[in-house]
């Protein structure tokens, strides 16, 4: 048996460094080549990184919320022959205390105990005794145990005494009084979160934010979205006022081009991008990534929406690649059916513009002096204030507002 280090491989796109997120190996399993050990969160994605080698994992490196160095030891595995890395002695040394990572490696899974610490929420010292029924029981009434006397050997609780404590009132007056939590969850800011509160941070720090607020009367987008997904072909999606944001917003965006751009500040210049790359930012399990389409302005109605339902999947199925994840120029971002008045979205840096949709209801305005209900759809947005004037940031909503309020400007 030999000894074999694996190292952090490069992964690409000038990554130097990636943070762990999650271990899938420990010291003791074996594993097969092409096997994922380890996810990694890098500047760009989250990536898994495979075994090169069929053996035994003899140690890991790191826990999770680390960052490893690319080309630092990451597992040293337990390999049958001679080895291809057995000239590399000084692992060697290192594996014979690292069977310990045993016992180390079990407690390495803490993020399990905070979420039971936090589950007793009675403040009284120690543990009623009752059998696994009558404490289904009890939580199912609503009791807590802590309140109730038990009868049996060393205070046991038996079914009599809940339901004694029960007929007797206990139960109103257990919910009225309420139980004093004291528990307290400890949540590691790791992996895509520790990503997402940096990049934050960073745009609230450096971008000016000014932010502008429209109501858009998108009852004529309504009627031609319903007519084109009642009439389309099999094989075309179903269309979103996404895509028709998105097409109304790269007409815009050639009156405007200043807000179709990456500001340099270390260079010190602004780059205006005749592409435009539109980010959709994307709620996931893991938090929030943002996808872009590519090229948008190549796009009709139709490959926007297959394009959008792709990359929006992708990210939530944690198989976008790092090109999908990255070289947005400005971004686009929906609570959905959520809606809500109005935000203030920040800006995806180094962006300088950033559109948030809001949901589509039918709302009483007034026209031409009569009431009438249309569907009305509020747009907020945000621009970074040393690039855009807010006379121009203006100016490209009420350009986005008018093709939106006539559809068949979207399209002449």
């Amino acid at each position: 048996m030999a000894k074999h280090v694996f190292k952090l491989p490069d992964v690409g796109e000038g990554v130097v460094e990636g943070e762990i997120v999650k271990w899938n190996v420990k010291p003791g399993d074996t594993v097969k080549e092409d096997e994922p050990l380890v996810e990694l969160m890098t500047d760009k994605a989250t990536v898994a990184i495979p075994s090169t080698v069929n053996g035994k994992v003899v140690s890991t490196t790191g826990k999770p919320g680390d960052m490893i160095p690319v080309g630092s030891e990451l597992i040293v595995f337990e390999v049958d022959g001679a080895g291809s890395s057995e000239p590399e002695p000084k692992p060697e040394p290192e594996a014979e205390p690292e069977p310990e990572p045993e016992p180390v490696a079990k407690p390495a899974e803490p993020k399990l105990s905070p979420v039971s610490t936090s589950s007793p929420v009675i403040s009284s010292g120690t543990k009623p005794l009752a059998s696994p029924a009558v404490r289904r029981r009890a939580r199912e009434a609503g009791v807590d145990l802590v309140q109730v006397s038990g009868t049996g050997p060393a205070g046991r609780i038996s079914h009599d005494d809940l339901d004694s404590f029960i007929s007797g009132g206990g139960r109103l007056a257990a919910v009225q009084s309420g139980v004093k939590m004291t528990g307290v969850e400890e949540v590691p800011v790791i992996g895509l979160r520790r990503k997402i509160a940096e990049k934050m941070a960073i745009s609230k720090r450096s971008a000016a934010h000014f932010s502008y607020f429209e109501e858009v009367d998108v009852t004529e987008l309504e009627s031609l979205r319903q007519h084109l997904n009642s009439t389309r072909a099999e094989n075309q999606p179903k269309l979103t006022y996404i895509s028709f944001i998105i097409q109304s917003l790269i007409k815009a965006l050639k009156k405007f081009p200043q807000c179709n751009a990456i500001y340099d500040e270390e260079k010190g210049v602004v780059l205006r991008h005749q592409a435009v790359h539109v980010g959709i930012s994307t709620q996931t399990e893991d938090g929030l990534m943002v996808p872009v389409i590519k090229h948008a302005e190549a796009r009709d109605v139709w490959d926007t929406a297959n394009e959008l339902i792709r990359v929006t999947s992708s990210a939530r199925e944690k198989t976008a690649t790092v090109d999908e994840l990255t070289g947005s120029t400005i971004t686009i971002t929906s609570l959905g059916a959520m809606g809500g008045l109005g935000a203030t979205p920040i800006i995806n840096h180094p962006e300088v513009s950033i559109v948030s949709i809001h949901a589509a209801r039918d709302r009483a305005v007034v026209r031409e002096g009569e009431m009438v209900v249309r569907k009305m759809m509020n747009l907020s947005s945000s621009f970074d204030h040393r690039i855009i004037d807010g006379y121009d940031g203006a100016l490209l909503i009420q350009e986005l507002k008018s093709m939106l309020e006539y559809p068949a400007t979207i399209f002449m």
